[in-house]
């Protein structure tokens, strides 16, 4: 499975149009438009109609990915969601409050009917989970781990929602302002799964739209730890985010001599550089900065 690597995903009301012309200006990697959340009840179909619109009237890509996130399975506004923006071949569906992989294959299947019956290729519409939203998926992380759907290639965790499944008042701690130890589990479960089957792990919304210098570091953390990016409820919010997620030119420098120091030295596991020895994991997250350096240069 090969994750897209994107640095910024902005959320914008379905059922928007003022916000909606303003989702190819911003510097995002990709847009999410929303169906869930952001949407009220009554408005459900005006929502619908106008993200096949803006969907079927924005069909360039290159800079700017769009998903669509949908209503969850088990509310049966999700197959309407589906078959009312499928027509506008989103790049890819934003599933929430899952339960286990199982929600991601039965996506998947109705994904692929859906393609076939619009004419598009058979896989191109990708799932993007937000695996942490409900007590159950806490203790199903394992099941991603055999045959999920191929079209999985991203995953968030949520700590907002998760907070109201598990009857918490709050998600921090009231001293150091961490999260508390079930959040820390959805955040680490989600990250390892991800890595593990190949997919890109994002890190969870910081809800203070105003405290950029707060999500700056928190953007670090989550970089440090092994995620790639980050969802961003407020436009102002994904500049801080791909800055953060994209590699310095110091960073680029030395990741280039470590790729070119190991194929001056093929067949070798283990190599000098600078005093120190490195090894596989070393060229491994080298080839990933780099990765992330050609994406920058291309989205800008």
């Amino acid at each position: 499975m090969s994750a897209e690597i994107i640095r910024s995903w902005l959320f914008v009301p379905g059922d928007s149009e003022r916000k909606q012309i303003k989702g190819p200006q911003n510097p995002a990697d990709a847009l999410i438009l929303d169906l869930e959340d952001s949407v009220a009840d009554d408005r459900q179909e005006i929502a619908r109609e106008m993200t096949r619109e803006f969907l079927k009237s924005h069909t360039d890509r290159d800079r700017q990915r769009l998903y669509v996130r949908i209503n969850p399975l088990d509310n049966p506004l999700s197959l309407a969601d589906l078959i009312a923006v499928m027509p506008g071949a989103p790049d890819g569906i934003v599933l929430p409050k899952v339960y286990s992989a199982a929600d991601v294959n039965t996506l998947a299947e109705r994904l692929k009917v859906l393609e076939c019956q619009h004419g598009i290729e058979e896989g191109a519409t990708k799932i993007c989970c937000v695996a942490t939203e409900t007590a159950a998926s806490l203790t199903t992380f394992h099941t991603y781990l055999d045959n999920v759907s191929p079209r999985l290639t991203a995953l968030t965790w949520g700590g907002e929602d998760l907070s109201a499944a598990l009857g918490a008042s709050t998600n921090r701690h009231p001293v150091t302002g961490e999260y508390d130890a079930p959040f820390q589990l959805a955040r680490t479960l989600c990250l390892s799964t991800a890595r593990a089957i190949g997919a890109q792990p994002v890190g969870v919304v910081y809800t203070d739209f105003r405290d950029n210098e707060g999500l700056r570091k928190e953007c670090l953390y989550d970089l440090r730890s092994g995620y790639i990016g980050k969802i961003a409820i407020h436009p102002g919010q994904s500049e801080v985010i791909n800055e953060a997620f994209t590699p310095s030119a110091e960073d680029i420098e030395f990741a280039q001599r470590v790729v070119d120091v190991f194929e001056q030295n093929p067949g070798t596991g283990t190599v000098g550089l600078d005093g120190k020895m490195l090894d596989m994991p070393h060229l491994k997250q080298a080839r990933n900065v780099l990765a992330m350096a050609e994406l920058a240069k291309a989205r800008g």
